[in-house]
């Protein structure tokens, strides 16, 4: 074999181990970099990624057992313990029927668009969407109108809720002042990506929702109840319905949650 012949094939050989090296280095320098993102990501994921089912437990409880807890009292007095219980019953039963139904529709929907090869991994379905994709696109403007219109007159009544509860807890500041604080606190959730960065707050929530509870309790245990309380049913026809709007809107207001 000729000499140039053997230099060039020693070049070729030589350039090769180089560039395998190089890539091992590359390969052993990318396992770290990864193992830290896995690390960074286990801890984002612990309080900041969400969308598995436990999330939506997380938000549901979050969501609905503080306004049952903080309303169900109050409720009972307007209407009377027979009917307190009878409608809390029925509604509850209502609502949850209507929440199957309504995750009968979601699974039904997304299962029609996969078969389309749509992915939902960065998308929340919206429920009309799914009026949408089942029945046409009158139902989704009607859909979208509902929800419109119950966010917007929802979030007043919670606004409202909340500042009249924390009054009775604290009433150094009137009950506008409290709503204006708790409004401008619920318009940071503006910077809130997606829905499944909600892990956080439901968490939040929760222990909030803990924290008040016992509070209610060890208050009553502690003071006790209060001189020439009557235990009675409703006084007038408008406080009747005022409590059985309570319950519906907390108890039939679970299927819009879930």
């Amino acid at each position: 074999m000729p000499p140039q012949t053997q230099a060039e094939e020693a070049a070729i050989v030589a350039s090769g181990i180089a560039a395998f090296n190089s890539e091992m280095e590359q390969g052993s320098g990318g396992k770290e970099a990864d193992g830290g993102r896995d690390s960074a990501f286990t801890m984002k994921s612990l309080l900041w990624h969400g969308g598995s089912a436990w999330d939506a437990w997380f938000s549901c409880a979050s969501n609905q057992v503080a306004q049952v807890l903080l309303t169900l009292p109050y409720s009972f007095s307007q209407l009377g313990m027979l009917s307190g219980v009878i409608l809390q019953l029925f509604y509850g039963i209502m609502g949850s029927w209507t929440a199957y139904l309504i995750s009968v529709l979601y699974v039904e929907y997304r299962t029609r668009k996969e078969m389309e090869n749509v992915s939902f991994s960065n998308h929340v379905i919206q429920w009309y969407e799914v009026l949408d994709g089942l029945l046409g696109r009158y139902w989704k403007a009607a859909g979208l109108a509902f929800n419109c219109t119950f966010l917007l007159f929802g979030s007043v009544i919670q606004l409202i809720a909340c500042a009249s509860n924390i009054y009775y807890i604290n009433d150094r500041l009137d009950k506008r002042t409290w709503t204006y604080i708790f409004g401008a606190c619920c318009a940071t959730t503006v910077f809130i990506p997606s829905f499944h960065n909600y892990r956080l707050w439901s968490f939040l929530g929760l222990g909030m929702t803990t924290y008040t509870a016992w509070y209610l309790t060890i208050a009553a245990v502690v003071h006790g109840q209060a001189e020439g309380v009557a235990h009675s049913g409703p006084t007038k026809l408008g406080l009747y319905f005022t409590g059985a709007t309570n319950i519906l809107y907390t108890f039939g207001g679970h299927a819009v949650t879930v």
